[in-house]
Parts: structure tokens; sequence; C-alpha cells
């Protein structure tokens, strides 16, 4: 029975060196916190409108897949569901930094 060596291992950088690399990314993608909300409530707002024109198909007689009309359906419920958890949190915050004394 043959024992191998951990040099398998030897290929794996050093964190440092994972950590230097995500900075560099993230220095050359920089995206402002209104960019990014419009973003993703755009995309809300898609999953939305897509369940809307597949529940419309599905009632005009255009399509007969009930599943993926049920899905589109709950995509677009989860998306608002957590946008306005997401809001929630926000406000909370800026309720919490409001009160504070200075």
């Amino acid at each position: 029975m043959a024992i191998n060596g951990l040099n398998a291992l030897s290929n794996i950088s050093s964190p440092s060196l994972f950590e230097s690399k995500t900075i560099q990314n993230n220095e050359n993608k920089v995206e402002n916190f209104g960019e990014y909300l419009k973003s993703a409530l755009d995309k809300v707002n898609d999953l939305q409108m897509e369940s809307e024109a597949l529940k419309n198909d599905f009632a005009a007689g255009k399509t007969d897949n009930i599943h993926q009309v049920m899905i589109a359906g709950e995509k677009a419920d989860l998306a608002l569901q957590f946008t306005m958890q997401i809001r929630n949190k926000i406000l909370d915050a800026y309720n919490e930094i409001m009160r504070m004394q200075i």
C-alpha cells in the first residue's frame, strides 16, 4: 500500500493572495448603493411583469403549461417578499440612527 504525500496541496495559493485579488476586483468594479438598489428593483419588476404575462397567456389559452405559470408566480412573489424585508430592515436601521443622541 503506497502512501502519497501532500504534494497536491502545494498548488494552493496562500490566503493573502486571495485577499489581494479580491481587493483589486472590488476596486475596479465600484457601484454605488443607489445603482445597485435600482437594478435589483428592476429585476423584481421584470419578474412581476413576466409572471403577469404568463398568467394572461394561460387565461387566454395561449399556453397550457400551468407549472411554468405557477413557478413564475412564486418567483415573483418571493422576490417581492424579499424586497419588502430588505426595505423594512433599511427603515429600521434609519430609524435607529435617527434615535441616536449626539
